[in-house]
């Protein structure tokens, strides 16, 4: 084959021409033409489709025609076997050597002839026509310049296509050079064009390389300026821009900004300031507008990679586009009123609006420190020209407010096209004001770009701070103007308000933000200012009330969700009344959703509006509310019971909706009943969360909503919906809280909460997954309860932690004990959860177990729990015999079932069960029991410790008891009773006692036991109750009589619990062996006097139907200090029956009092709780912070384990010696001091709660271990610091508890600070809370000496005086 044939040469042509085409990114993308030709040249080793192409097709089968005869003939004489040059049989050998024959050969010779002539001539053709097509368009090209010379602006400046568009050429240095010399602005522009022409289709790397690239950028710069060429060089820097390394790019940034910059400069444009229209299509605006638009697109892409060069690179480029932004604010020239100066950022403000390229450029740490570094140092104009746009725009919204037309509401031409070429000098002022708006929002959320502040501006005397520029952005809110543009789209991201509203958040989102920015007195009045004109019976003066004040509402709540923004509203007067007397900002808000929910404020107008308004600020109260410092404050008002009169309207008229008829008000009918049924759910929704705290269920019982807010929060759980917008944790607290309540727990009951819960666990216990494919099998849980189970355990420990709600689930209801089970049948309730996990008595029970241990297992560690409560405990063994059922399934767990002796087997159950019955068993604090561990040890004897299956338990499990001083003559306590039998001074009496056991507690606290303990009691209790100052309730009239006391019937429950007392005293050796019927008798005593004091309720609590529920432990207590002697304790008891201490640390003499109002009497919820508790929570929060965070994170809360504490007296606890200190402490320093024990308990627990909230184990660890190494005297002075602080606060509270405050705000005004609304102050910082109303005090001594003690007991009767007259003082202006 000698020749190709010209129909050959044809086809090659075509083929080749394909093949180019389709691999036209590969050799577009290579930076040089070296890089193209190792492309071609490994194009088999990259391109998988390479023998797919058919030019590689046609190569093929032209090498098969011309050399086949060769390689058969060659391979025959390689392959015989008698030749000469035969060789082996290998085959790769063969290959080779065929290979290499052929190639020597002289018909693969003149083949390669062939093909090399040929495809010199194939190529030199594509090479002409490629020059003629490029001739033909530079022809049309010139044509169509002429023609269309006033075309319109496209939007392409930008396009970053391939150069490789319809044909591809390499270009050499020589070439380069040429070019750059026709480039020369003194030549003719045809020439310029041409070279620009040649220049956009070579490679950019190789012009951007090329050594005249010095010469060949400065002349690409001056045809910047030239109409006809510019968009072909802003086509190549686009090129550039997509296609180069950062240290290039910014030679062709700089320089663009730099042609951009003498553009404006040599241009001097401007535009009207009025309503005239300005067209953006004119050559030299679209000219820059074009330029500008290519430097944005870079600006917003650079982010991307900078960081992977020099940082003087990017600070280069930062530098550079600064330098053109704040040219003209620094060099320009004033211009006339009507006119003025159209500048680069007017420009980039049209393409960039919202300042895209700014917010990228700040994200990342390594640009941001360079972009504010510059601006502090040299371009700070940048920030004033920013802020002095914000001012001007806020200026004239003032000036326009009661004009018809908005800032920058002129003509709307063209709005509703795509694109737009004629824009208003006002909409171009607003674009201005929205992109100088975003640059500020950004930099203030930034420590270093808050330091450029204050700023001096124009036309203002003072520079404007931080405050003065939060204060700007709320005025802009307030006057609400409507964006400038006509496109509805852009009605929230573009208006004033959406605009200053973003910022705002940024500036809640970040704590060191808001507390320099909000967190100040006048953004506090700014934000309040329609809010007191409109409580003073003014007129706002704001374009959209509504709307307007619903958006003040949302930055309150924000500010109210922080720690700092609450205690602003709660305990700082930041705002001036009406009568320009100052007053707490909390006090405001209240009493402007009071006047909402009355609907007396003559800004409500329509309906929707209104409940919406209505609902954001009962939504900033809820932020105040849901904690319990900011509900002391609110509580006077009475806020739950207009939130609860509200629900209650519109429920009812929602149920009087019509049904919708077919017919014209159906749809009228139906947007009626949907907005009624959301304002219903907003004030349910604000109603559940006084929930959060436990004074705030108390209140929402009280409301008589409780059961339906109930419903609707389990509505909400199931649904797994959010709180609300700024709570960061689910229903957990708010559940666990209701549930430590009877109400609460009914409410759970009835709303379906309990049943989902119970069939939640049994579907995880025992179900299992669903039946799909065993991928990777699930690993054999190791640990009792399994991880899948956890969650539903806790759940399970939530809502049965309180002896109530165990009372309410369980009272009265037997187990089921089916002969049967079916496999499919699931419990439903607590009792039947009860029946099938934990009394597991049966054969019956033991099948319908699908994991029989596993779940069992679960059953017993539940019950071991529920069984730290004491009244729980009490009640499941009277209901259910739960320790006889366990001890029977131990005797059935033995090696031998039928022999009289035989051993224990020794498994997961029965260890579970022995630990259980110990438990259960045996009464005592951290050393005087000892609970066997659940967990099996190495060695020989895995499970040392016996196990039993009757009683008396084996010895091991009690440890020798501390000696109890009975007698101790030589103890400072008996001297001093002893000496002041005589005293005639009461109160200085009681101060000295004080003070002589705070010296005992801190030096001898062992000696304050037994008799000394029992004398020190009786005194101090008598004197108390015989003080008219310190008798706070009748005293008792009861007379003993024996005999109708010992007809008195005692329930199981009471007396299951004097047993439990009886083995606990004879244990420390305070009882004798009779006096089990001493202390029943001490027992029917105190029930009978306590049921005379006792309301009669037809409440169906079923704790509040047969007296207490539980055992009397304070009773108890005292019986075991009196060492069993039943006339010294009934004394005692009912003396201190008439104390304010008794409501507290005595929950069974409070239980349904008539001494307390009839509606906290029925609603079954202990002042323990909804006092004490309370206050609790509040002083964590304020002194041991950790703790607080700790139990919002595990969903539990310290409420729950006070109530529970408190209620049994800390037995099982504490050991006997700190039960007795407490009571002691409690009885002697004040009833306030139960909150500082419990307080201090928690402080003491810090690292234990902290550990075990990692390990999910908060709320077990609490239950189940007692409190160790806690002593009372080591953490006295602790409390004494608390009881400066806080007493004025907690005790003042307290004594409340028989008439509780009412304030009534139907009238605007600001009641004076009382002491519930001062601020907590933290323990570093104690000071007496008064000191802020009443300054004189601030200089009594706080310490522990004589002096210090007498001042502190006159500043208690002043206090009292004060309080008095204050108290009288706010009735008179209620009453006026």
């Amino acid at each position: 084959m000698s020749q190709l044939s010209s129909e050959d040469e044809a086809e090659l042509q075509s083929l080749l021409k394909q093949l180019l085409r389709s691999i036209n990114d590969r050799i577009s993308g290579a930076p040089s033409t070296e890089c193209a030709e190792e492309i071609l040249l490994h194009l088999e080793e990259t391109d998988k489709n390479f023998h797919n192409y058919e030019f590689v097709k046609y190569l093929r089968q032209y090498v098969e025609t011309s050399l086949g005869t060769v390689v058969e003939e060659e391979t025959k004489n390689l392959t015989r076997g008698d030749g000469q040059h035969a060789i082996g049989s290998g085959h790769d050998t063969l290959i080779h050597a065929v290979t290499r024959r052929t190639r020597d050969s002289s018909e693969y010779q003149q083949m390669m002839q062939t093909l090399k002539n040929t495809m010199i001539m194939v190529v030199e053709s594509l090479i002409n026509k490629f020059e003629e097509d490029q001739m033909r368009k530079e022809e049309m090209h010139r044509e169509k310049q002429h023609s269309q010379s006033n075309s319109q602006y496209t939007d392409n400046c930008s396009d970053s296509d391939s150069s490789f568009n319809q044909s591809y050429a390499f270009i050499r240095q020589e070439q380069l050079q040429a070019l750059a010399e026709k480039l020369d602005s003194s030549r003719p522009k045809e020439v310029r064009w041409e070279a620009l022409q040649a220049l956009c289709c070579a490679p950019p790397s190789d012009v951007l390389s090329c050594e005249s690239w010095s010469s060949l950028r400065r002349n690409l710069c001056a045809a910047l300026t030239d109409p006809d060429l510019s968009d072909n060089v802003l086509q190549f820097f686009a090129k550039s821009f997509s296609s180069s390394p950062l240290n290039v790019t910014r030679e062709i940034y700089t320089s663009l900004a730099k042609s951009v910059e003498s553009s404006f400069l040599s241009h001097k444009l401007s535009f009207p300031t009025g309503s005239a229209p300005v067209d953006i299509n004119r050559p030299e605006i679209s000219r820059l507008l074009k330029q500008i638009r290519l430097m944005n697109d870079f600006q917003k892409e650079v982010t991307t990679f900078w960081i992977r060069h020099p940082e003087k690179y990017m600070e280069e480029v930062i530098e550079s586009t600064f330098s053109l932004l704040s040219f003209h604010h620094e060099h320009g020239s004033a211009s006339s009123g009507s006119e003025k100066s159209l500048e680069p950022i007017h420009l980039l403000a049209l393409l960039d609006i919202k300042a895209t390229w700014f917010k990228k450029w700040m994200h990342g740490y390594y640009s941001r420190t360079v972009v504010l570094r510059l601006l502090e140092r040299k371009y700070k104009s940048l920030i004033i020209a920013a802020l002095q746009q914000c001012v001007h725009y806020s200026e004239s919204c003032e000036r326009l407010t009661n004009e018809t037309t908005d800032p920058g509401s002129a003509e709307q031409q063209n709005s509703g096209s795509a694109q737009r070429s004629v824009y208003t000098g006002k909409e171009l002022e607003y674009a201005l004001f929205v992109h100088s708006l975003c640059v500020l929002g950004k930099v203030l959320i930034y420590t270093n770009g808050r330091k450029l502040f204050p700023i001096k501006v124009k036309k203002r005397k003072d520079p404007v701070s931080l405050t003065d520029l939060v204060v700007i952005l709320i005025n802009i809110l307030y006057q609400h103007p409507k964006p400038p543009h006509g496109d509805p789209s852009h009605t929230d991201s573009l208006s004033p308000s959406g605009l200053a509203m973003e910022v705002l958040w940024m500036l809640c989102e970040r704590t060191e933000c808001a507390t320099e920015c909000l967190y100040q007195t006048p953004v506090i009045e700014t934000l309040l200012a329609p809010v007191l004109a409109l409580l003073s019976g003014q007129q706002a003066k704001l374009k959209s009330p509504a709307a307007t004040l619903t958006l003040i509402a949302d930055v309150l709540a924000r500010v109210a969700n922080t720690d700092r923004g609450l205690a602003l509203f709660l305990y700082e007067k930041n705002v001036v009344g009406a009568h320009g007397e100052r007053t707490f900002a909390a006090h405001v808000i209240v009493q402007f959703a009071l006047r909402l929910l009355e609907k007396e404020l003559s800004s409500q107008s329509e309906s929707d509006a209104s409940h919406a308004l209505c609902g954001a600020f009962i939504f900033v109260c809820r932020q105040i509310y849901n904690t319990c410092e900011g509900l002391q404050v609110l509580r006077p008002y009475g806020l739950h019971k207009a939130v609860a009169a509200a629900w209650k309207k519109t429920s009812s008229l929602s149920e009087r909706v019509p049904t919708p008829v077919p017919g014209a008000t159906a749809v009228t009918s139906t947007q009626e009943l949907q907005s009624m049924l959301i304002w219903e759910e907003t004030l349910l929704d604000s109603l559940l969360n006084f929930a959060a705290t436990p004074k705030g269920l108390l209140l929402l019982q009280q409301t008589g909503a409780i059961n339906e807010c109930v419903s609707y929060m389990f509505s909400r759980f199931t649904k797994k919906l959010q709180v609300s917008r700024c709570e960061k944790f689910g229903y957990g607290v708010m559940v666990t809280q209701v549930a430590a309540t009877a109400p609460g727990a009914v409410a759970l009951h009835s709303s379906g909460f309990v049943r989902a819960v119970v069939v939640e666990l049994w579907s995880v216990l025992e179900c299992g997954s669903e039946d799909v494919r065993v991928v990777r099998p699930k690993p054999t849980p190791m640990e009792p309860i399994d991880r899948s189970c956890l969650k539903s355990f806790l759940s399970l420990v939530n809502l049965l932690s309180s002896s109530q709600s165990v009372w309410e689930l369980l009272g009265r209801q037997p187990l089921a004990n089916k002969s049967e089970y079916t496999l499919r049948e699931m419990p439903t309730s607590i009792p039947d959860l009860i029946d099938r996990l934990i009394a597991v008595n049966s054969d019956a029970k033991i099948n319908s177990l699908f994991h029989y241990e596993q779940s069992h297992t679960f059953g017993l560690r539940l019950l071991s729990v529920l069984c730290c409560n004491l009244d729980s405990f009490l009640l499941l063994e009277s209901q259910f015999n739960i320790s006889s059922m366990l001890l029977q399934s131990q005797r059935e767990n033995v090696t031998e079932p039928d022999a009289s002796e035989g051993e224990f087997i020794i498994d997961s159950l029965s260890v579970e069960r022995n630990h259980v019955l110990v438990r259960v068993s045996v009464v005592g604090g951290p050393s005087e029991r000892k609970l066997p561990p659940r967990a099996l040890q190495e060695g020989e004897d895995p499970y040392p410790w016996p196990m039993f299956s009757s009683h008396p338990l084996p010895h091991c499990y009690t440890l020798d008891p501390s000696k109890i001083h009975q007698n101790s003559q030589d103890s400072e306590i008996s001297a001093f009773l002893a000496s002041s039998k005589d005293s005639k001074n009461e109160e200085s009496w009681m101060e000295m006692c004080r003070r002589q056991y705070c010296k005992v507690m801190t030096s001898k606290p062992n000696s304050l036991t037994g008799k000394v303990l029992a004398d020190l009691l009786e005194k101090v209790v008598a004197h108390l109750s015989n003080s008219a100052t310190e008798c706070f309730f009748s005293p008792a009239q009861y007379k003993a009589e024996e005999k109708t006391a010992k007809s008195a019937a005692l329930s199981s429950v009471e007396q299951l619990g004097i047993s439990t007392c009886f083995r606990y005293g004879s244990y420390l050796k305070l009882l004798k062996e009779d006096a089990a019927n001493e202390l029943t008798l001490l027992m029917k005593h105190v029930k009978i006097f306590l049921s005379t004091q006792r309301v009669k309720t037809s409440s169906q609590l079923i704790t509040q139907q047969d007296g207490y529920p539980g055992h009397d432990w304070l009773a108890s207590t005292v019986f075991l200090i009196m060492a069993g002697d039943v006339d010294r304790s009934l004394s005692l008891l009912l003396n201190l029956s008439s104390l304010l201490t008794s409501a507290f640390i005595w929950p069974a003499r409070i239980h349904a009092s008539v001494h307390v109002p009839l509606e906290v009497a029925v609603s079954g919820i202990p002042p323990v709780y909804w006092c004490t508790a309370h206050y609790v929570e509040m002083l964590l929060k304020a002194e041991v912070p950790l703790v607080h965070s700790a139990f919002r994170m595990s969903g539990f809360t310290p409420s729950q384990m006070c109530l529970h504490w408190l209620t049994q007296c800390f037995w099982n606890y504490l050991d006997w010696t700190e039960i007795c200190h407490y009571v002691s402490t409690c009885v002697l320093m004040g009833p306030d001091y139960q909150v500082y024990t419990c307080v201090a308990v928690f402080k003491h627990l810090q690292p234990d709660i902290l550990q075990r909230t990692q390990t999910q184990e908060l709320q077990v660890f609490l239950k189940e271990e007692p409190i160790r190494g806690f002593e009372v005297s080591n953490y006295l002075e602790f409390m004494e610091g608390l009881e400066r602080s806080y007493r004025n606060i907690v005790l003042t509270d307290m004594k409340t508890i028989s008439k509780p405050r009412r304030v009534t705000s139907k009238r605007f005004h600001f009641p004076s600070p009382r002491p519930t609304f001062l601020p907590l102050r933290a323990a570093t910082h104690r000071t007496c809370v008064f000191t802020s109303c009443f300054p004189s005090l601030s200089s009594y001594p706080a310490d522990g000496t004589d002096h210090g003690r007498e001042r502190r007991h006159l500043n208690a009767i002043r206090g009292k005086m004060i309080q008095f007259v204050t108290t009288l003082f706010v009735r008179t202006v209620c009453l006026h």
